[in-house]
Parts: structure tokens; sequence; C-alpha cells
């Protein structure tokens, strides 16, 4: 059976609608996913629908976008309760920040002579969370970069010259935040920005896993995150991080190894995992 616990719709910034990645999925031979978009669970009970249908396990879950000194980091969440009020009312914030940065980077994109309009931004994400892709994408459009790619690589990355800070979210208040909504934490696609260093403090803040099998990580990459794993005690995961086009890891649904024996772990685990009835008490900046 193939498994990926990272895929996204249109519910974030991915091509294909819920019900489409899990016919995709299907196609594919996918029989375990996760539909984990950014900062929105929009897109899971349609998901779910579609699974039920297909004949394909589908599993609860959100990515959330953290800020750092040293770049950026993204936590998964699998099992978050999708319809907890207070959890769903905190993604509103967060999407709320999205769509500001969007606008703010926007403008910097004009005045750096690479004009777009908002109003295309706002269309490509079709009322889901807006992204840097929906931006990359209406580059792309307007003929000012080949590929998505490009726009990251040139104006909208990290680096970049139009980049503008996210909302702020701690990695630790992350995993607080899906630990309370019923979820499992794991951090994601660590080997992208060299993450090592944060994981012990992590684990002590309560993180349950890492998203070892990822396309972008080499074998070498794979074997440190298991043997990090196994030193704090945390699950191991594994997903394509599926877009769809040339966003994030441009590799198929499906085609990144994630090995069944990770699975019952998880599953274990989540078990045993109850969302709060009110929202965590952190010190959450959710304003620019």
């Amino acid at each position: 059976m193939r498994i990926d616990l990272h895929t996204h719709s249109t519910a974030s910034d991915g091509l294909l609608s819920p019900e489409q990645l899990v016919a995709e999925a299907a196609a594919r031979g996918v029989g375990l996913l996760a539909l984990s978009d950014h900062d929105t669970v929009a897109g899971v009970d349609a998901a779910l629908a579609a699974g039920r249908r297909a004949s394909v396990e589908v599993w609860p879950a959100v990515e959330l976008s953290c800020d750092v000194a040293e770049g950026e980091v993204h936590m998964l969440g699998y099992f978050v309760d999708h319809t907890l009020p207070w959890f769903l009312a905190i993604l509103d914030r967060l999407r709320a920040g999205r769509a500001e940065r969007a606008s703010r980077m926007v403008a910097r994109l004009k005045a750096l002579g690479v004009p777009i309009a908002m109003r295309r931004v706002e269309e490509l994400a079709a009322g889901g969370a807006v992204g840097r892709p929906h931006i990359a994408r209406a580059m792309v459009e307007a003929g000012h970069v080949e590929e998505a790619a490009e726009a990251f690589d040139r104006y909208i990355g990290r680096f970049g010259p139009a980049y503008v800070e996210r909302v702020k979210l701690t990695p630790a208040d992350a995993v607080a935040l899906i630990r309370a909504a019923g979820g499992l934490a794991v951090l994601a696609h660590p080997g992208w920005g060299q993450q090592d260093a944060m994981i012990p403090e992590l684990a002590e803040a309560g993180l349950d896993g890492i998203e070892a099998y990822y396309p972008d990580h080499s074998p070498d990459d794979v074997e440190r995150y298991r043997a990090a794993a196994r030193r704090h005690g945390l699950l191991v995961t594994g997903g394509t991080d599926f877009h769809g086009g040339s966003i994030a890891s441009r590799v198929f649904i499906g085609s990144q190894y994630v090995p069944e024996a990770v699975i019952p772990a998880i599953r274990e685990a989540s078990r045993s995992r109850q969302a709060d009835t009110e929202p965590p008490d952190l010190p959450l900046s959710l304003e620019e």
C-alpha cells in the first residue's frame, strides 16, 4: 500500500480540489492519505467523503506555518478535531494574516516593477487560504517569471526582495495548538532548514513526531531523522508535500516511500489524544 501523509488541495495552495486529490491518490495506488492544507481544515470533510467513495483512508490534518530567526518551520498536525470552534477561530485569524501578507507582497512586487493584481491572486486562491504559491502563479500568468519556482527564487522566497514576514506563531506554540486540538504534532521536512538543533527543545515541548521520509531528504537525512526520532521517543512520518505543478517538492502524489510499519504507532498515539474544550494559554502573537 502506498502512503502519503503530506498533501495539499485548493483549500490552501494546491491545484486539485479535495475530491480530485483523493481521486488522483486512488489512481496512483495510495491507500492512506492525509490532507494537510496550510492553516485550514476547510477541505477535510470533502476529502473524508471522497475517501469513503474511493476506498482510500483519509486522515484529517493541517500544516501550521511558523517563523524562526533562521527561516521558516512548518508543523503538521494529524487527527486534529477539525470541528473544534476555538481551533477554527485561530485558523481564521492565521488565514486573515495570510491575506494581509499577500497584499503587502503584491505592493512590494509593484514597487520592484513586477506588477500583479491582488484580485487575481485571490481568484487563484478560489476561496482557500491565500499563500505565496498563488502569488507565484499570478507572476507566471503575467509573464514576469517562467515558472513558480523562479518566482520564489528571485522575489518571494525567504530572502527575496518582496518577502514579507508571516503572522507570528512559534514552533512550540504550534505544537501546543495541535495537541490541544486533539492532534499529533509532527515537524515537517526538517531537512529544508537543517532544523536538527530544535528537535530536542520541541520534543520537550511535546512534539510527537518527525517527517523523516520526504522527497528532498537524502538517504542520510532519512536515517538521521529516524535516529533522532528513536533518541527522543518520537513517531516517524512521511509524504510528498504534493501541491501539483511546480510547487514545493514537485513530485507525484504517493511517490515518496513511507513504510507501512510506521502507521500502527501513529494510530495508537492518536487514540490516546483528546481535544481540549478551551484554547491553550499561550502568548500567541497573531498580529503583524
